[in-house]
């Protein structure tokens, strides 16, 4: 992920125009022509362009000037590489490969074109790019039908159709850009390194995509993730379509489809989705506008009943709530509205608001800010139809009178969302001038509202904190890599039943025991001895060709007697290799059959997908599986919370609670179940694909009744970085739990932090003093709310590092010290901070070591942070350890200090 010389596109203090122009004529002229208006603070050369009549403020030059921050290139696609690496070599920043619409170079020729600009960190927008903009410093070096103009919101997009339409629907509603982009080829910059840079722009409050495809999902997931957390990240994708997976093996690999897929990573980047242009533009203009921490419960106020019905109706259809309103607002209320206020709490706290046909407008006004004063809402949808006694335009303006002053009261910021019905744009000046969002229809601005709440939702989603996992779970890793390492050295790319016994029971997952037969006699004497403990038996066959049993009659039930079981077994080998000569048929399992009639059949499965790596799949498991098609998709890793909302996200879920004939079953056990799949993903790179189907869920234990593995062929081992980098999200850093040993010989355990340790770091904080909590955050620290917890201890381990040393005796959480690096991933600002009654043990000196050692191992070139220069005793140990030193130029107190990581020698 980086960054680096991104300042070369979008703030350039130089740009070079360079032909000869190989698109028509009026191509440069428009952009010369439109990059002219920068001259005031930008100097804009022309190269090779004959023949040309340039504006003023761009001058002609017959070389390269000097200094280049900016080059536009106009020339053949063929002498590119040489003309990229001449302008690398002169300290060019940024290359726009520019074209009027869509363009396809050899892949070939993009290669070298990467290759010219690698070693001096020149960075390439292009070709098929279409230009970029950034309003706010009037450089304008997009080809675009419009201009967009100056605002709050980053627009990148791949589809130059896409971006075009967009920027006219914006120009229309008067919604401006802090940049556009469109990408072209992405021979270098990508998705990912726009979202880092436009997330550290103070100019930018929500970050808009349109993405096809994604080339390194590490990188951009990490940081959507990131950027969520502060700004709205809205999403139109489009190419969906099946995934082709390694094999159609297994019930994964026909289930997992490209849109689930996207639909999971969005998810867990915080990424508000969007299906299509409308809904886009609905989310752009809300959300560009509006966003507010709460979202529970919403309120709606309208002066027709049908209208306040089509609202309500299309509200719960999108699954929001109505507000309950205390009856002092509903009092308030009461002048404004056709009947009178009833005290009944079953009859109209939640009901639709439905005011007076002649309301005035000052009316409406105040009837706004009484129900956005009441704390039980979250926001407001005002609907709106013309009437005899007041138009939409007096209706507008009422609107945005409320909508300003609602800006002006305390407390906790509402939502404020309008719908003119008929002629919207009657009412929408005012509307627009006060930032309120305004649509043409009920079901739009009810849909808009909704946007806001899933905005607010996925921002809580990120920062959710988990239950700990049971500390019994701890997985036999290497008993489970011994079990696949044998069947790959076999040549075998599947496990047999008694291996994928083994594989389960290795994580923990219950699974019924089996045992495997290669004939009938062999059978018989597996079911005498599974009938001394259970009465009847099951019998399947099994051959690595034929995966789904039940579509091939190679299932039998209840059997009672070894005779039985050796007939049943005796005619399933025989039909079997006669329906299916072909076939490989290796021989029979045998089961004790499960009694229990309450039981919930669930599927867990696990595949490999091309854009994001290993998926999992949870859904209403049996052998419709693939017909019911309730099942959802999630990414590794997974923790308890993640897991409970990923089983949520089924239709099975209503199930798990129980019914009047059924008890609830144990949806922890459940979840937890999904966490240790998660781990055999992490930690066994080996799986291609996994089926457990099903999975029994009863109402107090799992149980797998069946399933099966597919394994990565020899021939595609992967090597130790592609076993790194094959998740999408990185995964808990294992590797880095140590024993620290402190001067007097003391050992702790240190580990990375995790989300789940949110408790630990509340109780840390009690045992820290005043004082030096004050010096840690340069500012006195009262408020340890669940917010503050999270930023420190729900980490994107792709970017970020934390150690906690832990007291092995009782657990306690004696010190911590963190890492963060940045974009660019080359320098990294710490942090470090010990219990008050621990100071002088050593403790702040060895996690300092530690995060050092980290810093290296993880390729981070420096280490810097700030100090309060009063905080004698830390700059003493950033003294110790090598740090250059430095005062502030921002501010006398603070002392910067600086540790270029190769200058340290110290070890662990």
């Amino acid at each position: 992920m980086t960054i680096r010389n991104l300042e070369g596109f979008f703030s350039p203090t130089s740009i070079v125009v360079i032909g000869p122009n190989r698109h028509d004529q009026c191509v440069a002229d428009r952009l010369l022509e439109q990059l002219s208006t920068h001259r005031d603070t930008v100097k804009v050369t022309a190269v090779d362009l004959p023949d040309m009549v340039f504006p003023d403020g761009v001058s002609a030059a017959d070389i390269l000037p000097t200094h280049v921050d900016l080059a536009i290139c106009l020339g053949p696609s063929k002498h590119m590489p040489a003309r990229i690496n001449t302008l690398a070599q002169a300290g060019c920043k940024a290359v726009l490969l520019l074209s009027p619409g869509f363009e396809a170079w050899d892949s070939q020729l993009l290669q070298d074109c990467r290759e010219a600009a690698r070693d001096k960190g020149l960075r390439l927008i292009g070709p098929g790019s279409i230009g970029f903009s950034v309003p706010a410093q009037k450089l304008n070096a997009l080809l675009s039908a419009e201009a967009p103009a100056a605002g709050d919101v980053a627009f990148i997009s791949r589809s130059c159709a896409v971006l075009n339409a967009t920027l006219s629907w914006a120009n229309a509603r008067r919604i401006g850009f802090s940049a556009a982009v469109s990408l072209g080829e992405r021979t270098d910059v990508d998705v990912g390194d726009l979202i880092d840079y436009f997330a550290q722009d103070y100019h930018t409050r929500a970050i808009l995509l349109h993405v096809e495809s994604i080339s390194n999902p590490r990188k951009f997931l990490s940081a959507a993730r990131a950027a969520a957390r502060n700004k709205p990240v809205i999403a139109l994708w489009s190419g969906r379509r099946t995934l082709g997976l390694t094999s159609e093996r297994t019930h994964a690999g026909r289930l997992l489809t490209r849109e689930a897929v996207f639909e999971a990573a969005f998810l867990r980047a915080g990424i508000l989705r969007v299906t299509d242009l409308d809904e886009m533009f609905e989310a752009l203009e809300t959300l560009s506008r509006v966003r507010i921490p709460k979202s529970n419960a919403f309120s709606v106020m309208t002066n027709g009943q049908g209208l306040a019905n089509l609202a309500a109706e299309r509200f719960r259809d999108l699954d929001g709530h109505l507000a309950a309103l205390s009856l002092e607002t509903l009092h308030k209320l009461a002048p404004a509205c056709r009947d009178s206020v009833s005290e009944s709490p079953d009859r109209s706290r939640t009901e639709p608001i439905l005011v007076r046909d002649n309301l005035s407008p000052e009316g409406l006004t105040k009837a706004i800010g009484d129900v956005l004063a009441d704390p039980a809402t979250d926001g407001l949808l005002v609907l709106q139809a013309p009437t005899a006694t007041a138009s939409l335009e007096d209706m507008g303006a009422a609107i945005a009178a409320a909508a300003k002053a609602d800006k002006r009261r305390s407390g906790r910021k509402k939502a404020l969302v309008v719908g003119l019905i008929g002629n919207s744009s009657q009412g929408r000046k005012a509307l627009d001038e006060a930032k309120v969002p305004c649509y043409g229809t009920p079901a739009e601005a009810a849909r808009s509202l909704m946007h806001l709440a899933r905005d607010a939702h996925l921002k809580d989603f990120l920062m959710a904190a988990p239950a700990s996992l049971p500390r019994d779970f701890s997985p036999d890793v290497d008993h489970a890599r011994d079990v696949l390492t044998q069947a790959r050295a076999s040549g075998r790319t599947w496990l047999d039943p008694d291996e994928v016994v083994t594989l389960l029971e290795c994580y923990q997952i219950p699974v019924m025991p089996c045992r495997f037969c290669k004939d009938a006699p062999s059978a018989a004497e597996a079911a005498r001895e599974i009938l001394q403990k259970t009465s009847h038996c099951v019998v399947k066959v099994i051959s690595p060709d034929l995966p789904f049993k039940s579509q091939i009659d190679g299932v039998r039930l209840g059997l009672e007697t070894p005779e039985s079981v050796a007939s049943a077994a005796k005619d399933l080998l025989s039909q079997t290799r006669k329906a299916y000569p072909d076939a490989r048929i290796t021989g029979v399992t045998v089961h004790p059959m499960l009694e229990d009639r309450h039981g919930l059949e669930l599927y867990l499965g696990l595949g490999e997908t091309h854009d994001f790596g290993p998926a999992i799949l949870f859904g209403h498991g049996g052998t419709a599986v693939e017909d019911r098609q309730d099942v959802a998709v999630d990414l590794p890793p997974l923790d308890l919370n993640l897991a409970q909302a990923f089983v949520r996200r089924t239709d099975v879920a209503r199930l798990l609670d129980g019914g009047k004939s059924r008890p609830a079953l144990d949806r922890q056990a459940i979840a937890l179940a999904l966490v240790k799949l998660s781990q055999i993903t992490v930690d066994l790179s080996d799986i291609l694909e996994m089926d457990i189907n099903p999975l029994v869920a009863l109402p107090d234990r799992l149980v797998a009744l069946d399933a099966r593995v597919t394994l990565r062929p020899v021939s595609d081992t992967l090597s130790r970085k592609a076993k790194r980098d094959r998740l999408a999200i990185t995964p808990y850093p294992a590797e880095w739990e140590k024993t620290l040993h402190l001067r007097d010989g003391k050992a702790l355990q240190v580990r990375p932090v995790r989300p789940e340790d949110e408790a630990l770091f509340a109780q840390f904080f009690e045992r820290v003093t005043s004082e030096d909590l004050r010096l840690r955050f340069f500012a006195p620290v009262k408020d340890f709310s669940h917010r503050f917890l999270a930023k420190l201890t729900q980490l994107d381990y792709a970017r970020a590092m934390a150690f906690c040393a832990i007291d092995p005796d009782n657990g306690d959480l004696l010190g911590v010290v963190r890492l963060h690096a940045d974009a660019d991933h080359r320098t990294g600002e710490y942090a470090v901070m010990v219990r008050s009654d621990l100071k002088g043990i050593g403790l702040g000196w060895a996690l300092m070591k530690l995060i050092i050692d980290y810093a290296r191992s993880d390729g981070i070139e420096e280490i810097h942070g700030e100090v309060l220069k009063e905080n004698t005793s830390m700059i003493s140990v950033c003294e110790a350890l090598g740090f250059r030193i430095e005062a502030s130029p921002d501010d006398p107190g603070i002392a910067q200090v600086t540790l270029p990581v190769e200058d340290y020698s110290g070890q662990i």
